[in-house]
């Protein structure tokens, strides 16, 4: 059975292909300090599963690279 290339049960998801190396604009937006740059890629990454599912983090990418997986509960 193939691996996945992502978590897809982590809040948010950020694809890696639309991800700009070193920017951090997402980073900077999260209000818990859940993302984080991979020091190897320069791309940004979910370091804990802790979300408030505000969406500051998608609304800032300037790619679209950053997806909040929000819960059918909250939608």
């Amino acid at each position: 059975m193939p691996l996945a290339p992502q978590r897809a049960d982590v809040p948010v998801t950020i694809d890696e292909s639309k991800c700009i190396d070193g920017c951090t604009l997402c980073v900077d937006m999260c209000p818990l300090d859940s993302l984080a740059i991979d020091d190897s890629t320069g791309k940004a990454y979910m370091h804990v599963d802790e979300c408030w599912y505000c969406g500051p983090c998608a609304a800032r990418c300037p790619t679209g690279a950053v997806t909040v997986n929000m819960p059918y509960l909250l939608r």
